[in-house]
């Protein structure tokens, strides 16, 4: 069985990365979207939180399962017998960090990476970007699901 990864922060999960999961849903027989404990990083949501809407938005896909990790990716991928690294790119900064991170993934720990361009229609779209919007109640609706809009919304509303 090939087993894929697809990890990140998803603070909070949105159409881009949905994109990612779905397309590589249909490479490999597991994808597990893993939730990562980012240390430089102060989460909008929990990672409870966002397990939660990734489990939600992911379930009509079958073969995707929802997971969390700390520490070291390459390490995590090898007990869990994964056997790729998948990572959207959106744009060629995003390209120079992630290969970086590839290698030391290869090298680490034995675990290939593989990139996926994120589609156009959801390039400009970031975690960053769409919290910021929320702030402001913009309107985030067509940019991430119905139960990812909600929270923010929610959130915002309790600030």
């Amino acid at each position: 069985m090939k087993r894929a990864v697809c990890p990140g922060s998803f603070d909070p999960i949105t159409y881009g990365h949905l994109d990612i999961i779905e397309r590589a849903s249909a490479q490999f027989d597991e994808v597990i979207v893993a939730v990562g404990n980012n240390r430089t990083k102060e989460g909008y949501f929990t990672v409870e939180e966002r397990m939660a809407m990734i489990a939600e938005t992911t379930a009509k896909f079958g073969n995707v399962k929802v997971d969390s990790w700390k520490g070291l990716l390459g390490e995590y991928c090898k007990a869990n017998n994964i056997d790729v690294i998948i990572k959207g790119l959106r744009a060629m900064s995003d390209f120079d960090y992630e290969l970086q991170m590839a290698q030391v993934n290869l090298q680490g720990s034995g675990v290939e990476s593989m990139f996926m361009a994120t589609s156009p229609a959801h390039s400009f779209l970031s975690s960053s970007l769409i919290k910021e919007l929320a702030h402001y109640d913009g309107d985030v609706s067509d940019m991430v699901p119905p139960v990812v809009n909600a929270a923010l919304k929610a959130r915002e509303a309790g600030k």
